[in-house]
């Protein structure tokens, strides 16, 4: 794991901290630790969001595992999710609606569909999402936290997230949980630094909770 952004970046904080709720909320908890993944490409980006649907992160991970034992232990390459037989993949604890969205995922990479990490940073944030919401099982929630935690990139703002409305509401003692046209047009002046954004608003979600949100990396 990495910094997306650096703790100790001054603009960052002038940014954020230009809005007096957010500025309390960073001296609350302190230096943004907004952490990313080493070494993983979309394509296995992809893989494991979906294998996460709706599950709970042990079971996620105990079906991880068996997959990639097909593989000799990683990732099967797209090649690999394509010849591997239906009934191994199931044995795996994969229901039938996510081994055809892996698939789909499989042909998508080896079709260009879905870029490597090198081909991905030539493409913008919306034209990732555009692209890779047309993949089933995928929607636009799925593409931004791959553009968070993988590609690291720095200014997403997933208004659709329950726990950064839920921190928004919080911060700005609001009635209910902000409808996601309104948090959006309400963060476009932290841009370029949403991602960061994001991390103190799950932060705020769980201010008071015994177990928190394992998107905060800490």
């Amino acid at each position: 794991m990495h910094e997306i952004v650096s703790p100790d970046d001054d603009r960052l904080y002038q940014c954020l901290g230009a809005d007096p709720d957010v500025r309390a909320l960073i001296e609350r908890i302190g230096p943004c630790r907004l952490r990313g993944e080493d070494g993983m490409a979309p394509y296995q980006s992809l893989l494991r969001a979906i294998i996460g649907q709706q599950l709970h992160g042990r079971a996620a991970q105990a079906i991880l595992g068996r997959v990639k034992a097909l593989s000799g232990g990683d990732f099967p390459t797209p090649e690999a999710m394509l010849s591997l037989p239906d009934a191994d993949l199931r044995a795996c604890g994969l229901s039938a609606a996510k081994l055809a969205a892996m698939q789909g995922v499989a042909r998508a990479r080896l079709e260009g569909l879905v870029p490597s990490a090198e081909e991905a940073t030539g493409l913008s944030d919306e034209e990732l999402i555009a692209r890779l919401v047309t993949l089933r099982g995928i929607g636009r929630w799925t593409v931004e936290m791959l553009l968070i935690f993988t590609l690291n990139r720095p200014d997403i703002m997933p208004v659709d997230d329950y726990g950064v409305r839920a921190g928004w509401r919080r911060i700005k003692n609001l009635d209910e949980l902000p409808k996601p046209k309104a948090l959006k047009e309400a963060t476009i002046a932290f841009s370029p630094y949403r991602s960061a954004l994001a991390w103190y608003l799950w932060r705020a979600s769980e201010e008071g909770k015994s177990v928190q949100n394992p998107l905060t990396g800490i």
